[in-house]
């Protein structure tokens, strides 16, 4: 097979993007860790430039943070970016899993009542990783179907994000784990009886914002800031 020009550096950088991400998801890249290109390059036997090219796709997504004359770390948690991307996750999940209802088949109904099945056996001895996973797929499950590529992506990506910010928001408020996998029937159902899509949309809407103004609830007590009841 020909090789095109710049085809490999463009498959070394997602190299060394995969890499770093999987590096930040596990959290053996901690917020603020410094990441210094001439030693992932190293790490990786490639030269700085694909890595150069893989912060600044992480950079884009907000996991990683460039400042001048100080370089590349990974981004802080801040509670003002989990708003957001909560926020921003409500809206284009809610529209992903209305554009994707109609297209969903028994099978796959069936699937994500088996996840929320596994979500529940959980709730007896709950581990808050184990129960975002499984939270993950389930949306992931009713959305994956939509037919729009581009609103996958930036579910995905707002995903990617929170993975960063938070790496479950029920380690913080386990209360609301029990309400959440309720909801989860509820849509599902509103799925399966083919209501009307604005009251699907509104339904995944809601369930994302709850569990928003839960976390806020809990720590910013004062605060009244949570999502508009759509």
């Amino acid at each position: 097979m020909i090789q095109l020009p710049g085809e490999n550096a463009t498959s070394k950088s997602q190299d060394a993007y995969r890499w770093i991400k999987e590096r930040i998801a596990a959290g053996d890249f901690t917020p603020g860790y410094r990441l210094v290109l001439g030693t992932i390059a190293g790490e990786l036997d490639m030269s700085v430039v694909p890595v150069r090219e893989a912060i600044r796709q992480l950079e884009a997504e907000g996991l990683v943070t460039f400042e001048r004359n100080v370089g590349a770390h990974v981004s802080m948690v801040d509670d003002s970016q989990y708003r957001y991307s909560m926020q921003s996750l409500s809206i284009l999940e809610g529209a992903a899993t209305a554009l994707a209802a109609r297209r969903l088949r028994a099978d796959d109904l069936r699937r994500a009542r088996e996840i929320n099945a596994l979500m529940i056996e959980t709730l007896d001895h709950f581990d808050p990783r184990a129960f975002t996973s499984l939270n993950q797929e389930f949306h992931a499950t009713l959305y994956g179907e939509c037919a729009n590529p581009r609103l996958l992506e930036l579910v995905a990506s707002e995903w990617s994000r929170l993975g960063n910010l938070r790496e479950s928001t029920f380690s913080f408020v386990p209360g609301r784990a029990a309400e959440s996998v309720r909801e989860h029937e509820n849509i599902v159902g509103l799925i399966e009886t083919g209501a009307p899509l604005g009251e699907i949309e509104k339904a995944a809407r809601r369930h994302r914002s709850a569990t928003l103004d839960a976390y806020l609830i809990h720590e910013h007590p004062d605060e009244t800031l949570g999502l508009p009841a759509f």
